[in-house]
């Protein structure tokens, strides 16, 4: 876990959940996770980032095996996060290799 913030203060987490397609192949897996961490130092905005893959033991995750956890301190950070442009060229980059994608924004109490 990459952390920018040990607070216990409320923050906004964004995360996102990834099943690639039969063809993405284990490096191109692996440049996607290593692109999608790499915004953490391209993104002020990110205060904290993990991520990590599914060792469910409930056979229960529908086809995602990723899942990507982004914290921001508001809904201002989220919103030049989204429209950034090291977020769209991730977006563009990846976006061929998911066969599903699943985002879910919560406030953490």
């Amino acid at each position: 876990m990459q952390n920018r913030s040990q607070s216990t203060e409320q923050v906004l987490r964004h995360v996102v959940l990834f099943g690639f397609t039969p063809e993405t192949t284990p490096d191109q897996v692996h440049a996607i996770e290593e692109a999608f961490a790499g915004l953490l130092a391209q993104i002020p905005e990110i205060i904290d980032f993990e991520w990590g893959t599914d060792v469910s033991v409930e056979s229960a995750a529908r086809g995602y095996t990723h899942c990507f956890l982004v914290t921001f301190r508001d809904e201002a950070g989220r919103a030049i996060y989204l429209p950034h442009p090291a977020h769209q060229r991730f977006v563009e980059m990846a976006g061929p290799h998911f066969a599903q994608v699943l985002v879910l924004d919560y406030w953490n109490r």
